[in-house]
């Protein structure tokens, strides 16, 4: 079987992280996945070692594509040119809708003329996002809730002696790590964790502040002019690039100096950096919104604050930090819950069910 994966941009994020994961899991199936972007910012690293990339915005030759390849499946992520492109190559094949933005208005406009083009499946990462794409597109449509899976063997608690110690980011001296992981732009809110460092840093000195991505967030330039205005660049330590494969040691770190990620999102469809936190041992800190606590156990394998509120936040974050049975639990805990629930066995197994199904292929056939 092949399949395409259409979405515009090519990200670090967690869409194409995910789809990265399940295109690895894919192939002891048989299954080919190819995927189509329109523009690269700073993703391609992720995918060029793991599956067939077509990085173009040229109409025809994107036409020309899907008509030579023949894809048993096409998935399209958000991108109402997609539908288009389908439509003048002809192809006729089974149709999956991934709605993932977690913004109503932004989603309107990623959405197909349903009278033009008809899906076999709408798949949602969360049953809050079902919930929010139901406001949209009718209830009764043929919904699949589908977590995003995470491989559990490559993110998983490391060892201290098995930790990169002179590799940055490093780890501080009798300092607990609180990890910024994501892009800097306005959904995922970096104002609000630069105004949690201030309130920390008025009343202790034992934590360092550390933030993991953004080289090409459209936030990175008014980010980096406010680190310098509020005269946080010592304090708070920014590591623009990171790569994919690095990360399980980015965590390890975190982990291994007791500390904890923050989340400061306005709003998630799932969130990949929860679970992969949570997979590597490390608590996460997140606001109650939205599809988080699908994810995170308030006070099992995390906390979740207030949303918009600074002063919950460090509560919590104080909670996790200072109390290191709790925190050894908790620990457990988050790995735990990731490999019985986000693992890619359980989460791409069901896409995989899913794909035979709409292709009319048996599992013993790919198997």
């Amino acid at each position: 079987m092949k399949i395409l994966v259409i979405w515009r941009l090519l990200t670090v994020g967690g869409v194409n992280a995910g789809w990265r994961n399940r295109a690895v899991y894919f192939k002891k199936y048989g299954i080919e996945t190819e995927f189509m972007y329109v523009k690269d910012l700073g993703g391609m690293h992720i995918m060029e070692d793991v599956a067939p990339v077509y990085l173009t915005k040229n109409e025809d030759k994107i036409v020309q594509i899907i008509k030579e390849n023949k894809y048993d499946v096409i998935i399209i992520c958000d991108t109402k040119k997609g539908y288009e492109w389908l439509e003048k190559a002809n192809y006729n094949g089974p149709l999956i809708i991934e709605a993932r933005t977690p913004e109503i208005l932004k989603l309107t406009r990623h959405l197909p003329n349903f009278d033009r083009a008809l899906p076999d499946r709408i798949v949602v990462p969360s049953y809050h996002q079902k919930r929010l794409a139901s406001i949209l597109i009718d209830s009764n449509a043929n919904y699949e809730v589908i977590y995003n899976g995470i491989d559990t063997d490559f993110f998983h608690p490391l060892k201290k002696e098995d930790l990169h110690v002179t590799v940055e980011p490093r780890i501080p001296t009798n300092k607990k790590i609180l990890a910024y992981i994501g892009r800097l732009d306005g959904r995922k809110n970096w104002k609000l964790f630069l105004k949690v460092v201030k309130l920390i840093e008025k009343e202790r000195d034992d934590i360092e502040f550390w933030i993991i991505g953004g080289a090409k967030s459209v936030g990175r330039d008014e980010f980096e002019y406010e680190r310098k205005r509020q005269g946080l660049t010592e304090i708070v330590k920014w590591f623009p690039v990171v790569p994919y494969q690095e990360m399980p040691q980015v965590y390890g770190k975190v982990r291994e100096s007791g500390g904890c990620t923050l989340a400061t999102t306005k709003g998630e469809s799932f969130g990949n950096t929860f679970i992969e936190a949570m997979a590597c041992g490390v608590p996460v800190v997140a606001p109650s919104i939205s599809s988080i606590p699908e994810i995170v156990v308030d006070g099992g394998t995390g906390a979740m604050y207030k949303e918009e509120n600074p002063r919950d936040a460090v509560r919590k974050i104080y909670e996790i930090v200072d109390n290191a049975e709790s925190y050894e639990e908790m620990s457990k805990a988050a790995r735990d819950i990731v490999v019985k629930k986000f693992s890619l066995p359980i989460c791409a197994e069901q896409y995989v069910k899913l794909l035979q199904s709409l292709a009319g292929v048996a599992q013993d056939e790919t198997c």
